[in-house]
């Protein structure tokens, strides 16, 4: 018995393996993008073989063999990024384009490139992959080789070089909240750059955080880990990890570069783009970081609203307080209860007020209702507002306040049990405490003999006995 059971759990062990192993899509259709001259571009299929059955490479007659790639990722951070992809979730979008591998430009990061000439190792071709979708955005080097193989069909082979990758790139923050930009990056040099003649051990990279504001790139953080150099200072009291997980003699390295933004506020929305930079070779992701706050609801006048038969009611006002962002606010009224007994629209005049800001970035609006003149048939209804903002759940959040109509409203049967219990118990205590205070107020003589008579048994007691 035990042996069977054996069997099934290695039966149920491979089948696990098996279903993680063949997780996510095979392939992922992807558009080279190059230049076409004249200030046009051309758009050509081209499509990323991440796996395939053992029959090998399915033919695809309707690509270039130049733009259909076998992929080969030593690194693992590509394929592990597509292979937890869910299977009903929308193609990610791709772009390929050439890639030149040149120094870093800035002045911060030229110590990484000690030479303005690439190294004759780097020379070739190079591809540029970016793929974005609601579940991660990722930037990869890849190297192919010259010429397409033949597996079956022909296909070209091409290397993971440089992959960087965010699995957030649409952070949603609460204002006040601090912000973390997840960022990982992986390497793994090709034969030509793992050669015995350099240095083992991952290569010296940096880290570049910027924000996007009109079209410029506002540097927030530079490092450059393990090489001296004068850094630019952090802005914003940002910081960030930049660090190699490991530090293999040859690699493949994984490396983390996230991003800490501490109490965020609304004018540090935007697009950040986290650049790794390797000697001659980069690799960019962008993040849309959105900043929130919901709104606490409360209806004035509360809780009851008084009216007599033919009078207007007071106007109600209901408060959004210290949300963000500012546009989309959405005051409803309803009118529950009554003689249809139903949630209807309410009728009246309403308006919502001016935006009122405060120093902590988020802003505050009231929406308004005035009443008509209320009749007998309203007493008992409940007005409420209901605020509808992007913060909010889709069903928004609400307050109401009941109406009472002069001359309409008694006590119920539970007031009434209510009262006579109250007052029953104030009339008990009432006499305990009279009882006390003329005890304590007479002389000691008078107790005792108060005292000696409350035990003397009356004559006339005795004589019905």
């Amino acid at each position: 018995m035990k042996p069977l059971l054996l069997l099934v759990a290695v039966a149920l062990g491979l089948a696990t393996v098996v279903s993680v192993v063949s997780a996510g899509p095979e392939a992922i259709e992807c558009w080279f993008v190059e230049d076409a001259g004249g200030g046009g571009l051309s758009k050509k299929p081209a499509t990323l073989l991440l796996r395939h059955g053992p029959r090998g490479p399915p033919p695809r007659p309707d690509l270039d063999p130049k733009l259909y790639f076998k992929v080969d990722d030593p690194a693992g951070m590509l394929l592990a990024a597509f292979r937890r992809y869910p299977a009903g979730a929308s193609a990610p979008h791709c772009e390929m384009s050439r890639f030149i591998p040149f120094p870093a430009s800035a002045k911060w990061a030229r110590s990484l490139s000690p030479q303005q000439n690439c190294p004759r190792a780097l020379d070739g071709d190079w591809l540029l992959v970016s793929v974005s979708s609601t579940l991660f955005s990722l930037s990869g080097l890849l190297r192919p080789q010259r010429e397409p193989q033949r597996e079956l069909v022909f296909i070209t082979m091409a290397t993971v070089v440089l992959t960087v990758l965010t699995h957030n790139p649409a952070p949603r923050v609460q204002l006040g909240k601090d912000a973390v930009l997840d960022l990982r990056f992986a390497y793994a040099p090709s034969a030509l750059e793992g050669s015995p003649s350099l240095d083992a051990g991952p290569p010296p990279f940096g880290l570049e955080w910027r924000r996007q504001h009109r079209g410029k790139g506002h540097l927030l953080l530079a490092a450059t880990p393990g090489l001296a150099g004068r850094m630019p200072p952090a802005q914003e009291k940002a910081t960030a990890f930049a660090a190699w997980d490991d530090d293999e003699p040859w690699g493949p390295w994984t490396g983390n570069g996230t991003f800490w933004l501490p109490a965020v506020k609304p004018s540090q929305e935007g697009v950040y783009l986290a650049t790794v930079h390797l000697p001659y070779l980069q690799g960019q992701v962008s993040l849309e970081l959105t900043v929130h706050k919901a709104p606490r609801v409360s209806l004035t006048p509360a809780p009851i609203v008084w009216a007599a038969p033919g009078e207007a009611p007071p106007e109600l006002l209901c408060l959004a307080s210290h949300f963000f962002p500012a546009e989309g606010l959405e005051v409803k009224w309803e009118l529950r209860g009554g003689p249809g007994g139903s949630s209807r629209k309410v009728e009246g005049k309403t308006w919502l007020s001016t935006i009122r800001h405060h120093s902590d970035g988020s802003v505050s609006q009231s929406g308004h209702l005035q009443l008509p003149p209320a009749t007998a048939k309203q007493h008992g209804v409940h007005y409420v507002c209901r605020v509808h903002h992007s913060s909010l759940p889709a069903s928004g959040r609400s307050a109401d306040v009941t109406l009472e109509v002069a001359g309409f409203s008694g006590p119920s049967i539970e007031d009434g049990i209510g009262l006579f219990l109250s007052a029953f118990l104030l009339l008990g205590l009432l006499k305990v405490l009279g009882w006390l205070a003329a005890y304590w107020t007479i002389p000691e003589v008078s107790k005792e003999k108060v005292a000696a008579a409350s035990l003397t048994i009356p004559r006339n007691s005795k004589k019905s006995q």
